[in-house]
């Protein structure tokens, strides 16, 4: 054989051993535990799984301050302080729902809302009383309800948010005040 070839099956074996080596510590560390409070774990350090109550499509639990109590697991290789191991109480955010069906509320208002019938419905008796007594403020006000609704600007009077049937696409308003960071852009004149 020649000499090349000798060196280079040398160095591939080296190569090889020093490749066992790194797996093996690889091994070694992957089997160690870090012990933390799980509380402070970032997003991807655990994994939560709630319970969701089929006619809410919520977390179980969820209560009006729109908080959920569940059993969250901490990545492989955390264990927690406070369990001894790697599962965690945590708070999850939800939406509280009171009954109120979404689709229920837009269709009362696309086929009865000039009699009000959506408004009684969401817990707003004075408004629905008003578009009874005035069909609808003349049609008029059935149509802005309908937009309302429709686009979930009006909820229900108690607080609470719609059941959506699906777990789907929720609006979500958009609010600017005092913490709200707005990037100047280049074309804003100045102050």
């Amino acid at each position: 054989m020649p000499i090349s070839r000798v060196s280079s099956l040398i160095v591939f074996f080296v190569f090889l051993r020093t490749l066992q080596g790194v797996e093996s510590e690889v091994r070694t560390f992957s089997t160690s535990t870090f012990e933390t409070n799980c509380s402070s774990l970032q997003l991807e350090q655990y994994f939560c799984s709630p319970e969701i109550d089929p006619s809410t499509q919520q977390p179980k639990g969820c209560s009006k301050n729109n908080l959920a109590h569940t059993i969250c697991m901490a990545a492989d290789g955390i264990q927690c302080v406070e369990s001894g191991n790697n599962t965690f109480p945590k708070e999850i955010p939800c939406l509280w729902t009171n009954g109120y069906s979404f689709e229920t509320s837009l269709l009362l208002s696309v086929f009865l809302g000039m009699f009000g019938a959506d408004r009684f419905y969401l817990g707003y008796p004075a408004i629905g009383l008003f578009k009874l007594c005035t069909l609808g403020c003349m049609f008029l006000g059935q149509i802005v309800d309908i937009i309302l609704i429709a686009t979930q600007t009006v909820g229900p009077a108690d607080g609470s948010h719609y059941i959506i049937n699906y777990f789907g696409p929720r609006l979500s308003p958009l609010e600017l005040d005092n913490d709200t960071y707005r990037m100047p852009q280049f074309d804003w004149p100045e102050l």
